[in-house]
């Protein structure tokens, strides 16, 4: 990896995250490394998953301010799943996942259901790098709304470039997975929505761009942005794995 600028180098060290209550008490991060790989199959490898039979602890971190909560719930569809309550008006409840390698490419599988209580957006997926200012900030994130959802890349400015978008309503179960090969003007992004490739606006299968910036990067899933209503992020238990028939075989 090319040597960042002075002023990124000097923004960043150890990667810092407030890590807040679960249902509002203290936690503490997973000190467990998250990369490793877990299980395997004919078909690929998982490189990572959190297993919601450990509980939250199996993320490297929760981001989730009082009167926010995240923890598992047993869904009449997907069985035993993960619920991000993002209280109107605070900021996040999200999650931390493990960190990347600049150059690494992988797949992601997942998927979630969400109810927005306003006509704001939030982010439900980033790809977040660190230092935030100077930087693309969340070069991949997914964002979504009470009646559509959507892709952006965020450039190395920090300007974003909407790829894909499409309807969706509260209370409805939708597939995504991704695949991401990491690099801060070499990247690539791949997409699927309910088990189908996506083309994206720019009339091309993959978007090759900015995937990486700043000096860590890490996976979040749950649900960002203050707004004034309340907001739930239920998702099943994200996988990364080596082929897509492995990260999307759970969800």
């Amino acid at each position: 990896m090319s040597p960042l600028p002075h002023h990124r180098r000097l923004a960043v060290g150890a990667l810092a995250l407030a890590t807040f209550a679960i249902s509002c008490s203290s936690a503490t991060a997973s000190t467990s490394s998250p990369a490793a790989p877990s299980a395997s199959s004919a078909k690929g490898k998982v490189l990572w998953t959190p297993s919601t039979k450990t509980g939250p602890s199996s993320f490297r971190g929760i981001q989730c301010a009082a009167p926010g909560t995240f923890g598992v719930v047993k869904d009449p569809v997907k069985g035993d799943v993960w619920k991000a309550y993002q209280a109107a008006g605070v900021e996040r409840c999200e999650t931390v996942g493990p960190e990347l390698d600049e150059g690494d490419t992988f797949y992601l599988g997942w998927s979630s259901k969400v109810e927005v209580g306003d006509d704001a957006d939030r982010y439900v997926f980033q790809l977040k790098c660190s230092p935030s200012t100077d930087t693309a900030n969340h070069p991949i994130e997914i964002d979504i709304t009470n009646s559509r959802v959507r892709l952006q890349e965020w450039d190395t400015d920090h300007v974003a470039h909407p790829l894909w978008t499409a309807p969706v309503k509260n209370g409805e179960w939708h597939k995504y997975a991704l695949k991401v090969h990491l690099g801060r003007t070499d990247g690539t992004i791949d997409f699927w929505f309910d088990g189908k490739k996506q083309t994206f606006n720019t009339g091309a299968g993959t978007f090759k761009g900015t995937t990486w910036d700043g000096d860590t990067d890490y996976l979040k899933w749950g649900s960002y942005h203050q707004n004034p209503g309340d907001a739930t992020n239920t998702f099943t238990s994200p996988v990364m794995a080596t082929t897509l028939e492995t990260a999307t075989a759970g969800s």
